[in-house]
Order: C-alpha cells, then structure tokens, then sequence
C-alpha cells in the first residue's frame, strides 16, 4: 500500500506552487529535532527510524493517489504529472536507531531537491514523533524495572496500527516480550500471553478454568489468580499445575503488598520457583515503588503506549539549508539555526559521556571524514576523526548514514534485523551516559548540549 497519503494537504500545495517559481528543484537541507524534553525526563530515545525506512520505500504515488488528488483540486495537471514520478532519492543521515537523545540536536537529516523533501515532513514527524515517544517511556520502565523483565500489553489502549510500533519500540529498548501478535510476525519481537479474567468467569468454578489452562498449555504456564479472591487463587493454582507452576499474575490491590503475601504462600505450598507477575496500570514510577516486593517481572500497558504523558517527542522538520546557504527561521520563541549540523558526543577519559556538541559541518566534511556505519554500537563506533579542529579522540559522530541516493546503506535497519540491531545499540549506548541518566526520578537532562556558533559565509 502507498504512504504517499499519509501527509498533509500544505505539502501538496507547497509543492504545486514551487514548481510555478523554480523553488522545486533547489538543493535542500532538512533537519529533525526536538527544542525540549517532557519535563522531568533525562533524555529521548530515538525509534521508529527502521519503520520510516521502510515507509519511505512506498512512498509513491500511483493512479490511485493522483486521481485522487486531481478530482479534489489538490493538484494541477502539472503538479500530478510531476508525481507520477516521484521517489526520494535523496540522502538521510540520522542518529542510529536507539540512541539517546537531547534537545536542540538534530536526531535526522533529509537532503535532497526542496519538492523531494518537503512531502515528506509528516510521514517523517508522525512515524518518529510516536515511536520515540514510546521508547523514551519504556526505556524509563526498563531501567526501573532492573533486572526482572518487562512484557507490552498496551494493544488495547491505542489505535490497531499504533499498538504493532509500540511494541516494536518497547522491544528495541528492552522490553522482553508483547502481547501483540502482528508485531511478533512483523518485527520478529516474542509473543506472549495465558488468559484474562473472562477465561476465569467462563467457567464454573476458578478451580476448574485453571485445570483446563494447565491441561492445554503446561505446569510452566502462568495463572491470573485475582478474579476472586488472591488467596484462594493461589491455592487453586498449586493445586492445578503442582509445585512447578510457571508463573502467577496479580492485576488489582496493593501489588506490593499482594507479592509479599503471595511469595509467601506459595513459598508454604511449595512452589518456591513459581514466578510472581503483576500487571494493572503500571509506569515506571510504580515499577520503581515496587523495587523491594518479591515481583518477577512487570506487564505494561496504557501508559507505555501513551507515552508515559508525554505522547510526542514534539520533533519538527525545519528546513536549515538551501543551495549551500543557511536559511533561519526567525519566529518568536521558534527560532531554528541554519546550516547543516554534525553532532558529536564527547566522552570523558571513563567512557561516560559528558556533552552533546553541535557544530557546523564543514563543506567538504562527507568526502572527507567517512562517518561509521549505520546502527553501529555506542562501544564500537571508532572517534577522532579531524573535523575543523572540533572533533576529540573521545567523541563519537551520532548522525550516521541512512540512506544515499534514495537507497538504504544496510538491509538491516530495517525489518526484524533492524529491530535486533537498535535494540543491542541502545543498550551500548545507555552504557555510556552517566549513571544519573537511568534515573526516574524528576530531573535535568543527563547531558549539557553546546552549540557552536556558524561562521558567517563570505562570497568569493
């Protein structure tokens, strides 16, 4: 199916009056970045790169779209005969999938003729504006979480399509498993799942349901023991699989209080190994709540998908160049910075980042300083190479080649490798930052931004 409607109608009109003036055809310079981060957060998780790839790829407009958009004016005989041609290839360059984030850094660059780039800011804003706000969320839940293991079961709390990328971005940020069975056969990411409380209720007694669900699915599976009362519904589930019941999940009540007496008894009927699951409205801040109760692994739903309250990473699509020269946006408290960019992270002789630095890119800096490869990970990625004097042997290039000439420079960002691969590189990458930055509480960005300024550009 086409993506080329998934945009907005100033797109179209934009592009049918560049056309008129010659504007269509500039060479322009596109940059993604956000001005703040929701309050209280250390940083952003960039996500959904993998997904706009792909997107990007059928972004094209077919009889379909055209005759559309004639019949309803969007556009003139030229402009569609324009569009029936129409594929970006242009470049991308971006941070790789999974990378930490702060404000005022550009996290993706579009560079291509002003008409091929221009359509392509919603598509653009829409996939990473969602997707990274719901990486920024779950990996705050992760990190609460520690060691014990976070499942997405958010699919009934947001659109069909919104829940298939949510779980797609809590998985690449740590998330061991969803609830959702097209992001499993889409992006590779586990399934999981027993029963609800209707499975219960559908049957005549609780001692009976849980029989039938060890019958069909093993001792190892996992009993929702709250439909009734806690207590008893732990007895029926030993009772049911036996000492070697995989798992029991609680969804009401005091769920630190709840684990406690639960381990307790269970530990008494001599289910010892029989894990403790809680579920019902979780975020990270009571995750973190439950770090001291006898809790095996939380399932989060409503507020991973909702972003946690902050359901956009509020990224804009500002164009920065345009032939080579700076153009800047002047409105009141929106003001952009011309130019294309390069942002560096800077690391301190520990390894542990200390800054973000913004700097102008120098003209003939992609011919001459090759950047690593795409999705390459924060503890490989090779630093030091000479930029104007501005890069160290201890920085780290965060904008990476994506795409070139409209072509991906790697089949795996992409699909489930490139699920895979964002997932490891966020990993590395939360290694780097101070250990602050994995802190739920309210708090400052983990890292300082410095922008260099731009030299004013003199004509020969």
């Amino acid at each position: 199916m086409s993506t080329a409607l998934l945009t907005d109608h100033y797109e179209l009109t934009m592009l049918r009056a560049a056309l008129r003036s010659g504007a269509a055809e500039r060479r322009a310079v596109f940059e993604v970045f956000t001005r703040s981060l929701p309050a209280g957060r250390r940083f952003g998780v960039m996500a959904g790169t993998g997904r706009l790839l792909a997107a990007l790829a059928d972004f094209r407009f077919g009889p379909a779209e055209i005759d559309h958009l004639s019949a309803t004016g969007v556009v003139d005989p030229d402009t569609a005969d324009w569009l029936a041609s129409y594929q970006f290839r242009g470049d991308v360059d971006g941070f790789a999938e999974g990378e930490p984030f702060l404000p005022d850094t550009p996290v993706l660059v579009v560079e291509g003729t002003f008409a091929e780039c221009v359509l392509l800011e919603t598509l653009v804003l829409s996939v990473l504006n969602h997707d990274s706000a719901i990486a920024a969320a779950g990996s705050r839940m992760v990190a609460a979480a520690g060691d014990r293991p976070c499942i997405e079961m958010g699919g009934r709390r947001t659109h069909e399509q919104a829940a298939v990328a949510a779980a797609r971005a809590a998985c690449l940020v740590g998330f061991t498993a969803t609830s959702n069975l097209e992001a499993a056969r889409r992006y590779g990411v586990p399934s999981a799942g027993t029963s609800a409380h209707a499975f219960t209720l559908a049957h005549h007694d609780e001692a009976a349901a849980f029989a039938a669900q060890v019958a069909a699915l093993g001792a190892g599976t996992t009993l929702l023991v709250d439909t009734y009362d806690i207590p008893t519904g732990i007895a029926n589930a030993v009772a049911a699989a036996g000492s070697e019941l995989g798992a029991i999940r609680i969804d009401s009540g005091d769920l630190a209080g709840g684990a406690r007496a639960a381990r307790t008894q269970l530990d008494q009927l001599g289910a010892e190994s029989t894990r403790i699951i809680v579920t019902g409205d979780l975020d990270e801040h009571s995750i973190a709540r439950l770090a001291s109760a006898p809790v095996d692994g939380y399932g989060v739903g409503t507020s991973l998908v909702t972003g946690s309250g902050a359901p956009t990473a509020g990224f804009v699509y500002k164009l920065v160049e345009v032939d080579g020269e700076p153009v800047v946006k002047t409105s009141v408290g929106k003001r952009s910075r011309g130019g294309r960019k390069d942002v560096l992270r800077r690391l301190g002789p520990d390894g542990l980042a200390v800054a973000d630095l913004v700097i102008p890119r120098a003209p003939l800096d992609r011919s001459a300083a090759p950047r690593p490869a795409a999705g390459a990970s924060a503890a490989r990625v090779p630093g030091g190479e000479a930029l104007d004097g501005a890069v160290g042997r201890r920085d780290r290039h965060l904008l990476v080649p994506l795409m070139r000439g409209g072509q991906l420079v790697a089949d795996t960002l992409v699909g489930a490798a490139g699920v895979a691969r964002a997932r490891e590189h966020h990993r590395l990458a939360l290694e780097s930052l101070p250990a602050g930055a994995r802190e739920v509480s309210f708090g400052r960005p983990c890292l300082p931004v410095v922008v260099a300024a731009a030299e004013p550009r003199t004509s020969s």
